[in-house]
């Protein structure tokens, strides 16, 4: 009898240090995410003055680069590598850097990074109702709302600047559409496994053969958000977060994932079904390339291969290997292209 009591004791003992253990391994896992949310944030914000308040619709990158030298990335995506320094054989050293649907300007935190180091000068947007743009979604309807901090940031350049657009996923149509209002401030347009628009088509369009048509996603999607209430349409959409780790992680680093699932927030609806006109005199003069990502299970590589031949841009390149976010899970791939089109005359 009482060396069974002494091994129901040791259970119970046993018991309370396994509990013990899974609730240090839950605090653990929850200041590990913490510490990425802020990794990257930081990375978009780090160099903004202190005077400045950052009123979440951008985080602009302000430091001086025109003295760098060849550096060694200190991030563990550089492998160790020396990055060249670009700067000087480039007469665009700007890049304003759009994010997709439910992600926000952190999302670009690696390749801030290199770029910077590189020698050239980085801004993230987070677009209205995204990242640290706390506009309710609910409120956002067209996409020249959506697209407004972007606009804004373009609209407010000095006369004979201009900029390398990279916009990635929906954020392609935020891009097309500064690409018709400011054509003269836009050096080139990069389209990361985006929506690259024609005159007259939706950014959902080009996701209509994954998702289904517009008309059936508004009235049979599970994702959907009624903000005004259930008898009124549907302002925005978010995925479960299950179905967004297999949609666009499918081949990102599992940190980057736990980043992504408590950063990402929900996507107004109205702008990704808010046609866009396009014309040949302003948008069609624009220099555009496209990125396309080959292991894309959110836009296949096939529907990647459509926008292209539908919509010819000036070049075409291609990452092996990567998933909806090359950020993630080919950042050096990434920066070397972005490079490359930099370089192009």
């Amino acid at each position: 009898m009482g060396n069974k009591f002494i091994s129901m004791m040791k259970k119970d003992n046993k018991d309370g240090s396994k509990s013990k253990r899974m609730n240090r391994s839950q605090r653990k896992l929850l200041a590990d995410e913490e510490m990425l949310h802020r990794r990257a944030l930081s990375m978009a914000i780090h160099q903004a003055q202190i005077s400045q308040r950052f009123d979440g619709s951008m985080s602009r990158r302000v430091g001086s680069t025109s003295t760098r030298k060849q550096r060694t990335l200190s991030d563990p995506f550089s492998n160790g590598k020396q990055v060249p320094d670009f700067s000087e054989s480039l007469i665009v050293k700007k890049f304003v850097l759009v994010h997709g649907e439910g992600f926000g300007a952190w999302c670009w935190y690696k390749i801030v990074a290199s770029l910077e180091e590189s020698g050239l000068s980085p801004t993230t947007i987070d677009l209205t109702g995204s990242g640290f743009n706390m506009t309710d979604i609910n409120t956002v309807s067209t996409l020249e709302e959506y697209s407004k901090p972007l606009i804004e940031h373009l609209g407010n350049l000095p006369e004979e600047e201009k900029v390398i657009l990279v916009g990635h996923s929906t954020g392609g149509a935020s891009i097309s559409y500064a690409l018709e209002r400011f054509p003269e401030k836009i050096s080139k347009a990069i389209f990361v496994c985006a929506t690259m628009l024609s005159d007259g088509q939706r950014p959902f369009d080009v996701f209509s053969e994954e998702l289904g048509s517009a008309e059936q996603f508004m009235t049979e999607s599970q994702f959907l958000i009624y903000g005004n209430g259930k008898d009124k349409p549907p302002t925005g959409f978010m995925f479960e977060k299950q179905h967004m780790k297999g949609l666009y992680f499918n081949q990102s680093p599992n940190k980057d994932i736990a980043l992504a699932m408590i950063s990402m927030r929900p996507v107004p609806l109205g702008p990704m079904m808010d046609k866009v006109s396009l014309t040949s005199e302003r948008y069609g003069k624009g220099r555009r390339f496209y990125v396309q990502t080959l292991d894309d299970r959110a836009l296949s590589p096939d529907i990647q291969e459509k926008v292209v031949r539908e919509n010819s841009p000036e070049g075409v390149f291609k990452i092996k290997g990567s998933d909806h976010c090359p950020f993630f899970s080919k950042p050096q791939s990434l920066h070397k292209i972005l490079l490359e089109i930099a370089q192009i005359p």
